[in-house]
């Protein structure tokens, strides 16, 4: 596991989590992918994969228990949660829907840390609008879109993160940013910013369809 820098009152640390996606996480999408993970996996698959992604989260809460953190000066960052002013209330309606990310997260505000609007709720929205059009078209045993339009949407989320992480992390406080595994996020963070993976870097398979990194 990665150690986290000395803390120094200019310094900004970036704790990177790549995470898991599960179905309590795709809001609408939820029973369309899982139809399309069932048709591509069958019923054992699921399963078998479910359990995995449990297996998952119980190691990221035991990893990010044991930084041991002061997290009233800790920045909370995630995936697929918009600038909007009802960051904490979009939390906690996807927690209490049974997202593992989402309950983590909440517990995380519990003990002091502060959640941030994280993307561009056009970009998402674009994003929800190219996933529902592959997934259709996967139950449907179509060919998939071009996969080319997933990176660019992927590279657009990834750029703004970055810069959403650059304007609000300020000198002295601890960042931690939930990430699904195909992200980029490196290229896009200031120079200053130390960034520690405690748990491993992301896959950055940029190019992937968008409908896999939701299923799996």
């Amino acid at each position: 596991m990665s150690e986290l820098p000395e803390p120094k009152s200019s310094a900004r640390t970036l704790i990177y989590i790549p995470i898991i996606h599960t179905q309590a996480d795709m809001g609408a999408l939820s029973e369309q992918v899982k139809k399309a993970s069932l048709k591509k996996m069958g019923r054992v698959g699921w399963k078998r994969k479910i359990s995995r992604i449990d297996k998952f989260w119980m190691e990221v809460e035991k990893i990010i228990a044991e930084l041991k953190l002061p997290w009233n000066r800790v920045r909370i960052y995630q995936d697929g949660l918009p600038v909007s002013g009802r960051e904490a209330e979009i939390v906690t309606e996807l927690a209490k829907s049974g997202s593992r990310n989402h309950a983590l997260l909440l517990r995380l505000i519990d003990e002091g840390a502060t959640i941030t609007g994280t993307e561009s709720l056009e970009l998402l929205l674009e994003e929800y609008d190219h996933v529902k059009k592959t997934l259709r078209k996967e139950l449907k045993g179509l060919v998939r879109p071009a996969k080319s339009v997933s990176a660019s949407i992927l590279t657009r989320r990834d750029k703004f993160i970055g810069k959403r992480i650059n304007e609000t992390l300020a000198p002295g406080e601890v960042g931690m940013v939930f990430l699904g595994m195909l992200h980029s996020l490196e290229p896009w963070l200031d120079k200053d910013i130390q960034l520690v993976y405690p748990i491993h870097r992301p896959v950055n398979r940029v190019g992937e369809a968008v409908a896999p990194q939701l299923i799996s």
